[in-house]
């Protein structure tokens, strides 16, 4: 390995920095997914179902779960006070934007590694190539073949190593832009549900002040 690294010559070091830092980010944002789907869903419909029976006794089961962006989202909706249903839709639409950074988080680095990576590659083979035509040109090749022989490893090397950054930074940052599309539209759904209940149990709160 670390015979293949020295050929890939000096675009190899920026290489593994980015490699090393899409490794620690793939890590982070799987255990981040991860803890999201494998709690979200039965959190959220015992949420929806307590505050269908009982409103006031949701805010413990909100608090307890505030890890979860969602909760999170319906939690700073419903702290709102004898909001009407028009401003409690604004006030949902409000914390979910306030959370998109978070789910988005890192999109920019993987962007960057995905772009530059196969650019460094490239430089790399082109470095590699540089270095071998000049060993031609001082004329006696069979001299000069470990030159030649080394430029030419440096051009396939780096460039392959480029491709192998590049392409696995691509399948996770897809991977994660799937989950982050799905939570989009979960949210949607389970804040429509929240939505519909909220104007039902204001409905009800109107309609006994006025009776």
């Amino acid at each position: 390995m670390g015979t293949i690294f020295a050929a890939g010559g000096i675009v190899m070091w920026p290489l593994l920095g980015f490699s090393i830092l899409a490794i620690a980010l793939i890590i982070e944002r799987s255990l981040f997914w991860f803890r999201i789907n494998r709690r979200q869903r039965p959190v959220m419909q015992g949420i929806l179902r307590t505050y269908r029976q009982a409103p006031m006794d949701v805010y413990p089961k909100l608090r307890q779960n505030v890890n979860l962006p969602m909760v999170r989202i319906f939690l700073e909706a419903l702290e709102i006070e004898g909001a009407s249903p028009s401003q409690f839709h604004l006030a949902l639409a409000s914390a979910m934007q306030a959370e998109l950074p978070q789910l988005r988080r890192f999109n920019t680095v993987f962007a960057t590694i995905i772009s530059v990576a196969p650019l460094l590659g490239l430089l790399g083979t082109i470095l590699g190539l540089i270095r071998s035509f000049a060993a031609l040109q001082l004329g006696d090749i069979a001299a000069n073949a470990d030159t030649v022989t080394g430029g030419i490893s440096e051009a396939l090397v780096s460039t392959a190593a480029g491709l192998v950054v590049a392409i696995g930074t691509l399948i996770f940052a897809n991977l994660f832009r799937g989950l982050y599309k799905r939570q989009i539209a979960l949210i949607q759904e389970y804040g429509g549900q929240l939505e519909i209940l909220y104007e039902t149990h204001y409905g009800r709160q109107s309609r006994v002040m006025v009776g």
